[in-house]
């Protein structure tokens, strides 16, 4: 059990220290994800020499290897970036606490889905607050993207109308209608809070590797296209020797959305309750 805790222990404090630096500058240090990978592979090992049973460290390495294939597809899909990867990356040689492959299964999956749940919850009341301390900023843009989308959001309600018509026949139909009505328009909403809220000038002496800019850049027959990895040290040095600013997409500070679902994950395995959740779930 002192292997458990040492694990969870790392995990907690590496996720605290995680969140305070994203707070402070919306971004992670690769370091501290690959440090916690190494110091999670570390005390595996050494307690596998120690108890002479490698369970726990082949658990770890195949976890690791399964998180590290999911964080890169949520990555390719934009769901995340960079740094989130590898921060989920990492957790895959935490999470698995024990000896056997269905067991971390059971777990892995738990946590998966509290994570996302938590990620909506977190995301709808950062953007919500946003929206609303920047409410004149925003009215604008809602107007602006009513305007350019009103076509597609005209052929959104058309089928909501037609799904809650359908609701009187089979119910749930009508939930269906309900959803795709509140999607359209929550969409709508957190482009709009993106586009009027979350870009700014940013200095270039004050560019960090992985800024999102906003615009190409072009610099002397030299494109700089905005990408989802964010800008490269090149990039970053071309534009500090020719530009004063650029306007950069400012991203929310997403670790916290880790440490609350690890704090939730915590509480599920040591209250015992992981397979009675498996069981209502599945």
């Amino acid at each position: 059990m002192l292997e458990v805790i040492l694990l969870i222990v790392l995990g907690l404090a590496w996720l605290l220290l995680a969140t305070v630096q994203d707070l402070k500058k919306t971004e992670i240090y690769n370091w501290g994800s690959f440090s916690l990978i190494i110091f999670a592979i570390a005390i595996r090992f050494f307690y596998g020499v120690f108890s002479e049973d490698f369970r726990l460290l082949y658990q770890g390495l195949l976890w690791f290897g399964i998180f590290f294939l999911f964080s890169n597809f949520l990555y390719y899909l934009r769901f995340f970036a960079g740094g989130d990867q590898k921060l989920l990356m990492a957790l895959g040689a935490i999470l698995p606490l024990y000896g056997d492959f269905s067991s971390n299964l059971k777990i892995s999956i738990i946590f998966v889905g509290v994570f996302f749940f938590t990620g909506l919850i977190y995301t709808l009341l950062w953007v919500g607050a946003i929206g609303f301390k920047n409410f004149s900023k925003l009215k604008k843009e809602l107007r602006k993207q009513f305007k350019k989308y009103r076509k597609h959001l005209i052929f959104m309600v058309l089928l909501s109308t037609i799904f809650l018509i359908a609701g009187f026949y089979e119910s749930i139909f009508f939930w269906i209608g309900v959803f795709v009505f509140g999607i359209s328009y929550l969409i709508l909403y957190v482009v709009s809070v993106d586009e009027s809220c979350m870009v700014g000038d940013e200095l270039t002496a004050s560019l960090e590797e992985g800024d999102l800019l906003y615009k190409k850049v072009k610099i002397n027959g030299v494109e700089i296209n905005p990408s989802w990895a964010g800008l490269s040290k090149r990039q970053i040095r071309l534009l500090k020797k020719n530009r004063k600013k650029v306007k950069i997409r400012r991203g929310i500070p997403y670790v916290p959305v880790f440490l609350i679902s690890f704090l939730i994950f915590v509480f599920f395995f040591f209250t015992g309750v992981f397979d009675n959740i498996f069981s209502f779930l599945f």
